[in-house]
């Protein structure tokens, strides 16, 4: 009998072929869903969290959304994020600067008044946990084409042995030959000549005093650049004085006009959750460094100045009792933000690592600096030693190692040049020298490392290229671990983070991520970039695995203050489990640049009812300041951090400061 299939079965049979059909023309849009599916799947499961840990996006309200470009962590257990005017031209003409106080436990916000465009300054943790911000931006930069008025910098001098002279914002330079006229930007001061006599002739000297200025043509057009040097004669002055102060510029064109630096620096208070205005720095600096001494003072080095160069080798020290700031009295140069740690008997390693400005062939070699002396030792053996504009670099922990990594980075300023290298040094041998460590993910500028409390450290996200052009970020992460010297890849991060993009520890073992600012938002460079605003948590491996993590507490026996070399104990129901005790600097990050953090190994024993631990007499291991105390189990579980002042110690080493001009 031949076999004749139902009505129903034929129809269903229809139906799937046509299913079949359409699934044909879109098979990749479905594979693509499922595969996505799958993956969300995979990512959610424990034993997957357990091996690679997890991310997760912070829910931040739309007003306090910023493009926060700097991140602190606070003895608060706050973090302040910091925008300025966020890379945003129009906000800064509008002078609308931006802060945000977020409590990630909580997760609350807080808007912050913000006194000045702190976008691109240096900042730093002080002894009494308040944050130094210094610097900062004056003006934006202006491209050959954006330029409308002829200007650069006009060297304003004074022959006047008795008194100073304030050149105010307005004031006219008109050239004494080619009779064109400028205008300064900003006030300036320039201080009264030197007077010095012979001791054997007895003959009086008078060497004039100098001080620089930005100045713009009054009038748009070409016709009004300069492209020789002139002495000027500056307007509004009077008899001697119109003898005595003039001005010299070289070429007055419509070259590219980069940033413009500030001068001015604040505390951030915690726990008044506002900023304090400090004495001025000597230099305007955008994009500096801000390093924190053994004594507690304050290093700032390099930045662009206030007509928009790079500061020639002026470094100055901020003192946090007076509020003041002094010059070293030698100079070294760096460029802008350069990756600058302390390190044994108030020496600065400069790991080679910096982020923006400066020539290619000047500061860039790695080494230990004397702050003392300004004496410098080169450091050989860098792998791509022309690829350390926007690398990273991190103590390894223990910090008592004296071990650095320094990770990826690129060549400088827009190259399309990208490093997948990793370098280690260590400064305890005789003769240091880097050697290369386990590859990187990729060719990654910008990445971010965090050290963990387990004495791993976690690596994310970066791009093959300048700003990501290219849709170059890379959706990777990476855990290293020193004392085998491998890595291992973690999960991927849920978005791409490049230029102006971070990473912070936070007390409870969770890292944060922040930031990037591509320029570009598609492959072919065609679309421009949005500023990343999302904020991303990555919960590690450690917090994953089975098992309740150890919980640690102030015991109140000697306060949270803790001198060097002293003692601190704390209550713990998980005393046999602990293995391991850390003393945790808070991280503050910008720019590829997080040199303060920090894990110091603690020697401690274990309690009746806890563990006591005591702190390393080395004020160079641990500058004062608040830390966090963290306890870790066998597993590598870490508890939730306890926090523990350190105060100033008296007998750590100051650098000498003497004023230099100006």
């Amino acid at each position: 009998m031949k076999f004749r299939p139902s009505r129903r079965t034929r129809r269903t049979a229809i139906a799937a072929t046509v299913v079949l059909v359409i699934a044909g023309f879109n098979g990749p849009a479905l594979y693509g869903i499922a595969s996505a599916k799958y993956h969300d799947y995979k990512i959610n499961q424990p034993e997957y969290k357990a091996e690679n840990g997890h991310w997760k996006v912070v829910p931040v309200p739309e007003k306090y959304r910023i493009n926060t470009i700097h991140a602190a962590l606070l003895h608060t257990g706050k973090v302040l994020l910091v925008a300025g005017s966020g890379n945003d031209a129009k906000q800064f003409n509008a002078k609308t600067f931006r802060s945000v106080l977020w409590d990630p436990v909580k997760n609350t916000f807080k808007n912050i008044p913000t006194p000045n465009d702190l976008f691109c300054a240096g900042h730093t943790q002080l002894p009494d946990g308040k944050l130094l911000v210094a610097g900062g931006t004056r003006r934006y930069e202006k491209l050959g084409g954006d330029v409308k008025k002829a200007g650069g910098l006009m060297i304003v001098h004074n022959e006047n042995p008795d008194r100073a002279k304030t050149i105010k914002a307005g004031t006219h330079f008109t050239g004494r030959h080619n009779g064109k006229t400028f205008e300064a930007k900003d006030s300036v001061l320039v201080p009264r000549a030197k007077k010095k006599a012979d001791p054997v002739t007895g003959k009086v000297r008078v060497t004039a005093s100098v001080a620089r200025v930005y100045v713009e043509a009054a009038k748009r057009g070409k016709k009004h650049q300069t492209g020789t040097e002139d002495n000027y004669r500056v307007s509004g002055l009077r008899g001697a004085e119109r003898r005595n102060i003039y001005g010299i510029a070289q070429k007055l064109s419509f070259d590219k006009k980069d940033f413009q630096g500030i001068k001015d620096s604040y505390e951030f208070d915690p726990v008044a959750e506002r900023y304090i205005k400090t004495d001025f720095m000597d230099e305007a600096r955008w994009y500096p460094t801000l390093t924190t001494l053994e004594d507690g003072k304050v290093l700032s080095v390099s930045g662009l100045d206030d007509i928009g160069q790079v500061v020639p080798g002026k470094n100055e020290i901020y003192d946090p009792q007076t509020k003041k700031w002094e010059f070293l009295p030698r100079k070294r140069f760096f460029p802008t933000y350069p990756a600058l740690h302390l390190t044994d008997d108030n020496k600065i390693f400069y790991s080679g690592a910096n982020a923006g400005y400066g020539p290619a062939d000047k500061g860039r070699t790695p080494g230990l600096w004397d702050l003392q002396t300004n004496g410098f030792r080169k450091i050989p053996g860098m792998s791509d030693p022309d690829k350390l504009e926007t690398a990273m670099s991190v103590p390894l922990p223990p910090t008592q190692s004296r071990k650095y990594m320094v990770l990826g980075g690129g060549g400088v300023g827009e190259s399309k040049k990208a490093s997948e290298k990793t370098r280690i040094v260590d400064l305890k041998d005789p003769s240091p020298r880097f050697r290369n460590g386990p590859d990187l993910y990729a060719k990654a500028r910008y990445p971010s490392s965090v050290i963990l409390p387990d004495d791993k450290v976690l690596t994310t996200n970066g791009s093959g290229d300048y700003r990501g052009r290219s849709d170059t970020n890379i959706l990777k992460a990476e855990i290293y671990d020193p004392s085998s010297d491998t890595k291992k890849p973690v999960a991927d991060p849920l978005v791409g983070r490049n230029y102006h993009s971070g990473a912070l520890l936070l007390p409870d073992g969770r890292v944060m991520t922040f930031g990037s600012d591509s320029l570009f938002a598609d492959e072919a460079n065609t679309k421009p970039g949005t500023f990343e605003q999302e904020i991303d948590i990555y919960t590690p491996p450690y917090l994953h695995t089975k098992g309740k993590r150890p919980e640690l507490a102030d015991a109140g026996r000697g306060g949270k203050t803790v001198r060097l070399g002293g003692t601190a104990a704390f209550r713990s129901k998980d005393a046999a489990s602990i293995k391991k005790m850390r003393l945790i600097r808070p991280g503050s990050f910008t720019h590829v640049t997080n040199v303060e953090q920090s894990s110091v190994a603690l020697k401690f024993k274990k309690t009746a009812d806890g563990v006591t631990v005591r702190l390393p007499e080395d004020p160079s291991l641990v500058p004062p300041g608040w830390w966090m105390v963290t306890a870790v189990d066998g597993k590598g579980k870490p508890s939730k951090s306890v926090w523990l002042k350190v105060p100033r110690t008296p007998a750590a080493q100051a650098p000498t400061t003497t004023p230099l001009s100006p």
